[in-house]
């Protein structure tokens, strides 16, 4: 038996957290390439980004909750497939990695937290789908931004620039 000290965290928590960190990542940076090059999980190849498909266009358009109309009016807007394209692809790496974590977590939260709102009413569920969870998820990463384990962190947070500007740690 592990005897604990009251307050204190485990490295089985540590590296608990780095896999899911570094899953995330690849959740993020699954749906990125998915929409890029339209492997035909989510996105058809006939829909593929790099062949002018719109990233937003399919998920927005079929918005039918209380925010719909907010979403109808930016799916396709070559600004919201960049934000959103830049945004996956960002999270994606921040987190497989283990640079900017606090920018890719916040991040990370904003856009799933307007996932959530464009999926309401959820059908499963009244008020939780996989987008909640894994924003608590991301939160409990950005808790133990300073005890990160299988990343980059002490190279990326030993950078001048970021030195001076703890947002991008």
């Amino acid at each position: 038996m592990v005897k604990k000290l009251k307050g204190t965290v485990s490295d089985t928590t540590w590296y608990a957290l780095a896999a899911a960190r570094i899953l995330l990542g690849i959740v993020f940076l699954w749906a990125y390439f998915d929409k890029l090059f339209g492997l035909g999980f989510a996105t058809k190849a006939a829909k593929e980004w790099v062949n002018g498909g719109s990233p937003t266009t399919g998920f927005l358009k079929g918005v039918a909750g209380p925010f719909a109309d907010m979403f109808h009016s930016i799916a396709g807007q070559g600004w919201a497939d960049w934000l959103f394209m830049l945004g996956l692809l960002g999270i994606g790496l921040g987190l497989l990695l283990g640079v900017a974590v606090r920018l890719s977590v916040v991040a990370g939260c904003v856009l799933l937290l307007m996932m959530w709102m464009a999926s309401l009413p959820i059908k499963t569920n009244p008020l939780i789908d996989e987008h909640i969870v894994y924003i608590v998820v991301l939160i409990a990463i950005g808790f133990g931004l300073n005890r990160q384990k299988w990343s980059l962190a002490a190279w990326w947070q030993g950078m001048p620039a970021v030195k001076a500007n703890s947002w991008l740690k």
